[in-house]
């Protein structure tokens, strides 16, 4: 008789799983960190802006178009600097554009 199959939750299953838990915890600092610097955009570019990957390079901001992409690599070192100043270590933000699916 096959042992019986045990159900896991996403959330468990990210939980057990260490590079899964790692992915899990970037996502959720990447969305912080735009929660964090989202008063310094401009109004009308905020829907146009998605938080993007951090790595060893920094951090990524997803924009919709270009014009959005040139504003926000202007903005980069005010936000950069506000990042600084709640704790965060940015050493650079990279802007990519990406248009949504």
């Amino acid at each position: 008789m096959p042992a019986p199959r045990r159900s896991f939750t996403l959330q468990q299953a990210v939980a057990d799983s260490q590079p899964l838990a790692r992915l899990s915890a970037l996502v959720r600092e990447s969305a912080e960190r735009l929660a964090a610097v989202q008063q310094l955009i401009p109004p009308a570019m905020r829907t146009a802006i998605r938080p993007g990957p951090i790595d060893e390079n920094g951090w990524c901001l997803l924009v919709d178009n270009s014009a959005a992409a040139a504003k926000l690599r202007h903005l980069a070192p005010l936000l950069q600097q506000a990042l600084r100043n709640r704790g965060w270590e940015v050493t650079a933000i990279r802007v990519k554009i990406q248009k949504r699916l």
